[in-house]
């Protein structure tokens, strides 16, 4: 089945979910919430306008949404429920777990015991925030989760899908070997990792084939620096994420720094720079399914829009590897 937009549907890896070839990710309509005892939103939020952004996606063909319950410590699950709320058969959910949300203090940090204790818990929270039976695709969101303890995880996660409560799960890491232990579990279907025409993982992508997982692109607009709207100098909201050193030195500086170069490329054909990062991920790999943020219907409107133009060619994703130098 195609979307209205043109493109095709992705399966997500080894099950038999289709998914537009873009989802949307959900960590900016959480609004303002505390990682540790810095930010770990993207600022204010106005959650009617989230509503009717999700609403907008599903109309346009989108049908993947990405949350997690560090996200606005749940505030994010909550709202995607209601936009989802009599629409739940349209979209696909995904969510993650595994740190500890403190909704009354609008705080998130890690775990002091072991995760294991409450996987169960955490999927029921989701579950009642998300205002659903089932999660369709499961994540475990603790990036450096020790990999001697992944087989334990799994026995847990394929326990939640034998009762019910998720159909699939996946790892959010950037660690291929993670990858590759998690891909052990029987209904292991994805993992989420950066991705985005500057910073490339072939490692990752080339093991998401082979495994036949899908490979869910967070930052594939470099939290924002690929949409061509930020200088060198950018300042953000005191409550917006992208003032730490991370969001600077890994996303926006090596982006700003490359950015001209490939510029012409990636809006040729009338796309704007966001719909032309976009198809540069599409193009990378069958796998791909690209979650750029949101916050309001335009910014849905422009990421959607990507879709009729589709992936970029094989001459111009060589050229951009030429210019990149890589």
């Amino acid at each position: 089945m195609s979307t209205i937009t043109g493109m095709s549907q992705r399966t997500l890896g080894r099950s038999e979910i289709k998914v537009s070839p873009m989802g949307l990710g959900c960590w900016a309509i959480g609004g303002p919430w505390k990682w540790l005892d810095g930010e770990g939103g993207w600022g204010d939020i106005d959650d009617n306008e989230s509503v009717r952004a999700i609403h907008a996606a599903l109309d346009l063909g989108i049908n993947f949404f990405d949350t997690a319950a560090n996200y606005g410590t749940g505030h994010s699950e909550w709202i995607l429920a209601r936009a989802l709320e009599g629409k739940r058969d349209k979209a696909v959910i995904a969510t993650k777990f595994g740190f500890k949300v403190d909704e009354a203090k609008k705080q998130v940090t890690f775990r002091d015991d072991d995760h294991l204790l409450h996987v169960r818990q955490e999927c029921e929270d989701s579950l009642r925030r998300l205002n659903t039976d089932v999660i369709d695709l499961y994540q475990l969101h603790v990036w450096d989760y020790p990999i001697e303890k992944v087989p334990a995880m799994l026995d847990v996660l394929d326990g939640l899908v034998k009762d019910g409560k998720i159909r699939y799960y996946g790892w959010s890491t950037d660690s291929v070997e993670n990858a590759r232990e998690f891909a052990k579990g029987k209904h292991c279907v994805s993992i989420q990792h950066d991705l985005n025409v500057i910073l490339d993982t072939p490692d990752m992508l080339a093991a998401c084939e082979e495994l036949n997982l899908a490979s869910v692109n967070r930052s594939p607009l470099a939290r924002g620096a690929l949409s061509g709207k930020y200088s060198k100098n950018a300042t953000f909201p005191q409550n917006d994420v992208r003032n730490d050193t991370w969001s600077k030195d890994h996303f926006f500086a090596p982006t700003l720094e490359q950015l001209e170069k490939i510029r012409e490329i990636l809006t040729s054909n009338g796309r704007t720079l966001v719909q032309g990062a976009l198809a540069w991920i599409w193009a990378r790999s069958e796998k791909t399914v690209p979650i750029p943020g949101f916050k309001t219907v335009a910014q849905v409107e422009e990421n959607a829009k990507a879709m009729q133009f589709g992936p970029l060619t094989k001459e111009q994703m060589k050229e951009i590897d030429s210019l990149l130098g890589r």
